[in-house]
């Protein structure tokens, strides 16, 4: 699903507001991670003022699209997203990212707070992205194709970009952090996985798993943009001895990890 006019209604509205930099760099935070935004101060706009924008359901989305500075280097923070799991189709979960690049921004960084499916990984570690598995059923390119956004049958072999991977490890070594590398898989929720879809989905290959990103992946590499992704591990999935946890758990654990992925996008984001 394509929505040029909501896009387009939503930029217009942003434009009468704050300039947008042609370096600007996108930021899309995921659960219990909108601290880093707040700390940045500039100018912000809630999503209620931004045309077409949906209001976030999701407790600690705060639902805005903050405008600031990272040592000089404008950035554009959707502190909040619109999920599939609140009912939203694949071009509103879509829109923000969408926005962003009708904003001229053409290099973005995707958080989210997930599930470890990797034993090896522990919670409260922050993994990059190095390739996805969508498992939604969805897509947001279904539907007439908006040609200016990209071509009807996107390549999909590097969507997560080598060279911001690279750059990414490069800081979390400088700062003595460890950063794990893996394939994140993007389930619909909201119900969280059982020990039977846990072993299914690490068969399949993934390292973590949560029920963001890649539909909006998906938009952001149709039109172009070069990505970065941040899973931020806040609960350890093992089906021999799964612990039960809750939304509550998730942010928790999100917030406590929020302070080494401000380290890593302040460092990352000026060399982007």
């Amino acid at each position: 699903m394509q929505n040029l006019h909501n896009v387009n209604a939503a930029r217009i509205s942003i434009e009468k507001k704050i300039q947008i930099l042609p370096d600007c760099i996108g930021v899309v935070l995921g659960t219990g991670l909108g601290s880093w935004a707040e700390n940045l101060g500039g100018v912000s706009i809630p999503y209620a003022e931004i045309e077409g924008f949906p209001v976030s359901t999701v407790q600690s989305h705060k639902g805005e699209l903050r405008i600031a500075e990272v040592e000089g280097r404008q950035v554009a923070v959707m502190s909040g997203r619109f999920h599939l799991y609140e009912g939203h189709t694949p071009d509103i979960a879509a829109l923000g990212i969408r926005t962003l690049g009708a904003l001229g921004v053409e290099k973005t960084v995707i958080t989210n707070a997930a599930g470890a499916l990797n034993v090896q990984f522990d919670a409260g570690g922050l993994m990059c992205i190095t390739d996805h598995i969508n498992f939604t059923g969805m897509s947001p390119l279904t539907g007439a194709n908006v040609d200016g956004w990209g071509d009807r049958f996107p390549d999909m072999t590097e969507v997560w970009s080598k060279r911001l991977i690279e750059l990414a490890m490069h800081q979390a070594q400088e700062h003595q952090m460890h950063l794990e590398r893996g394939v994140y898989v993007q389930v619909l929720g909201p119900q969280l996985e059982t020990p039977a879809e846990t072993r299914m989905l690490k068969r399949l290959g993934a390292d973590a798993v949560g029920m963001s990103t890649v539909v909006e992946a998906i938009a952001a590499h149709h039109m172009g943009m070069e990505l970065l992704g941040i899973s931020c591990l806040t609960n350890k999935n093992l089906p021999d001895c799964m612990a039960q946890t809750s939304l509550d758990d998730v942010i928790s654990q999100a917030r406590q990890s929020a302070g080494a992925l401000a380290t890593l996008l302040n460092s990352v984001i000026p060399q982007m």
